[in-house]
């Protein structure tokens, strides 16, 4: 039955999962990321890829982790925040938003610019702190998917002892789950 397999069952090892370290600059985390996404499966860019990064500092330990929302949010600010924010991080003054000026394409122009300077970042300035101690490889996927709920999370790390083994996604678990119907 596979809700009674256990969390090293289905993870994903840590050598399978993308990681950065916190002194990197976000550009090396995505490119990183982009790899590892897209050779997954036939070696083309698929939604099933792993949409985080594990941040581990000079000893391999977890220290935080990014996923797509965090980067899109450092490479374009203006999706995050207030309007004022907003309009900000594109560089455009309330008052002129406000005009209602028919011509705003300054905030598209400059896109490209913008992400490739916001690329700049350090992971460590923009990661997501880890919440919570993550599960053992020993775990069952039911403690899992509980723990996971109760964090609100979408991947846990994986520990045997005190070891960082892996990773343990909300697909994971999804499959597993659907595998029920299938025996």
């Amino acid at each position: 039955m596979p809700l009674k397999r256990k969390v090293h069952d289905i993870m994903v090892p840590l050598a399978d999962y993308a990681t950065t370290a916190p002194e990197k600059l976000l550009k090396d985390a995505v490119l990183e990321m982009r790899k590892i996404y897209c050779e997954v499966e036939t070696g083309e860019c698929t939604e099933a890829g792993h949409r985080t990064s594990l941040v581990l500092n000079d000893s391999g330990t977890l220290i935080g982790i990014i996923d797509f929302r965090v980067i899109l949010k450092t490479l374009i600010p203006e999706i995050a925040g207030g309007i004022g924010e907003k309009l900000s991080a594109i560089g455009v003054s309330i008052a002129f938003a406000e005009a209602d000026v028919p011509d705003l394409d300054e905030s598209e122009a400059s896109f490209r610019e913008r992400v490739i300077k916001f690329s700049e970042t350090k992971v460590e300035d923009m990661m997501l702190k880890i919440r919570g101690k993550g599960i053992q490889a020993e775990d069952r996927l039911i403690d899992a998917l509980k723990t996971m709920y109760r964090l609100k999370v979408m991947v846990l790390p994986v520990y045997d002892g005190e070891e960082l083994v892996g990773v343990l996604r909300d697909s994971d678990l999804f499959l597993a789950t659907a595998n029920i119907l299938t025996d």
